[in-house]
């Protein structure tokens, strides 16, 4: 439903990838395949998405009885049939959850049949996955563990991961960290943010439950996240939905950026208007996650910055990110980390930034760029007989304009309109690793004030100059089917 998006207002979106490693598109239907919409939104952000496959209740039962006892040729046919949908659909796996109880028969094939479905999965899928819920035991009695014990092991061992049950304790934290042994982060430690149940912590105290969680070494899954949108409302979404994830940002651990080109105009993939270079192109609400753009991070820092999406104006798409902070009295600026990348650094990079500074005096403001690396020891900019940085961090060269080769491309450095600026750079690196792109707010003037400043981001790119600069592979034989204008 909803391949081409939708005109629903005040949506629904989930767009804090960079915190997440997996996604799972869960619901009660026996099979559930992802929307399109959803999985190229978390492919768009390097994150694998997962289908659910649950059985449940008598018919449930009945359902595995005929799969699972039959025998290999039975269960064979299924896992078959999964990993095939899985293929097709172009998703990355499947949530496999059993909440009935299962005959002798059928429990003794469950772990073959896991074992047939992750292999499968595996072969069909590059990075597929397979996941088992905390549910029914060896002995086909359905029971909740809350941990990984001798009861579930056996299924454990025959897939790529544990996802518990939330009624956990910390003892039951110990115990799985010792028996999973080296296979600690497979283990996915569940948490219900509505708070159902026996349980650590959820909603606005759901980080209670993540810190014991780190505290042994084990992962997360965080289950029902829409409660921020289903408990608090439409009303304030945004703004709730940063603090939920701002206040869980201490312990996940970054989802970095491995690839270039990165070229993001931080559209939602949803909005009260659709821009086009700066200007409102149309009005009305729009819908659909297929648009949306590579997500960054979102950093609060109370008082001194928030980070948020901005619906009012856009360079492109439905929406922008706007940054509102203070420069502390006697400091020149504010760094506001927006992608955690992990590459090696191609020799010359070209980046391009165009923003829009607010506020009545916005004149007293610069914006720049500043990338980060790793290894600063070995890192050097320019040529061999430059010292590296001390700090590892970078300020790209502005460039007037474009080198003539890619003028075309980067046409960016010369359209900003509809008060957005542009602005291009250019930097050479030899032997480092990429590890932050930032943005930084600086004063004009040095003072002893304290400095309000509003800017809104409409698009970033960073690009490998030499592989930009190459001609692009000849497109051949390209078919079209099923086509439906609207």
């Amino acid at each position: 439903r909803f391949i081409q998006g939708s005109a629903t207002r005040n949506p629904y979106v989930f767009y804090h990838w960079r915190y997440i490693d997996i996604f799972v598109y869960f619901s009660h239907h026996t099979v559930t395949i992802p929307p399109v919409v959803w999985t190229n939104a978390g492919h768009r952000n390097s994150v694998p998405v997962l289908g659910t496959f649950i059985t449940e209740w008598t018919d449930g039962e009945k359902l595995c009885e005929a799969f699972l006892a039959g025998g290999e040729e039975a269960y064979g046919a299924v896992a078959e049939q999964l990993a095939r949908i899985a293929q097709h659909y172009r998703f990355d796996g499947w949530l496999v959850n059993i909440e009935n109880k299962l005959s002798a028969a059928a429990v003794g094939n469950l772990p073959l049949f896991l074992r047939d479905l992750t292999a499968r999965v595996h072969s069909a899928v590059p990075g597929g996955l397979v996941i088992w819920y905390d549910s029914v035991l060896k002995d086909g009695t359905l029971r909740w563990q809350n941990e990984l014990n001798d009861n579930n092991r056996m299924f454990f061992d025959a897939c790529d991961g544990l996802f518990t049950n939330y009624n956990w304790k910390e003892e039951q934290l110990e115990r799985t960290q010792r028996l999973a042994g080296p296979r600690q982060n497979d283990v996915y430690v569940g948490v219900d943010v509505f708070a159902r149940g026996d349980v650590i912590g959820g909603g606005f105290d759901t980080d209670k439950s993540l810190r014991l969680i780190r505290q042994y070494g084990l992962s997360a899954a965080i289950f029902a996240p829409g409660w921020v949108y289903e408990h608090l409302g439409k009303e304030n979404f945004l703004q709730n939905e940063n603090r939920f994830w701002g206040s869980l940002a201490e312990y996940l651990p970054t989802h970095s950026i491995c690839t270039l080109p990165l070229t993001t105009s931080f559209s939602l993939g949803m909005g009260n208007s659709t821009f086009l270079d700066g200007k409102d192109e149309e009005s009305g609400p729009w819908y659909d996650l297929s648009a949306q753009d590579i997500q960054p991070l979102y950093p609060e820092y109370q008082g001194m910055l928030s980070t948020s999406c901005c619906l009012q104006d856009a360079w492109c798409g439905g929406s922008s990110l706007q940054l509102q902070g203070t420069i502390p009295p006697g400091e020149e600026r504010v760094a506001v980390r927006l992608f955690s990348l992990q590459m090696p650094a191609p020799p010359k990079l070209f980046l391009t930034l165009l923003y829009k500074l607010e506020g009545p005096q916005p004149d007293d403001f610069t914006v720049t760029l500043e990338v980060t690396t790793w290894d600063s020891g070995i890192c050097f900019e320019g040529n061999p007989t430059s010292l590296p940085e001390p700090n590892g961090r970078y300020h790209p060269r502005f460039l007037p304009a474009p080198p003539p080769a890619l003028a075309k491309l980067l046409a960016a450095c010369h359209r900003g309109s509809h008060g957005w600026t542009s602005r291009c750079y250019e930097l050479e690196l030899q032997d480092c690793t990429l590890r932050d792109l930032s943005v930084i707010v600086s004063r004009q003037q040095p003072s002893l004030q304290e400095t309000s400043f509003t800017c809104l981001l409409g698009e970033v790119r960073v690009l490998d100059t030499a592989s930009v600069a190459a001609s692009p592979p000849q497109v051949l034989s390209v078919t079209a089917s099923q086509l439906w204008w609207q």
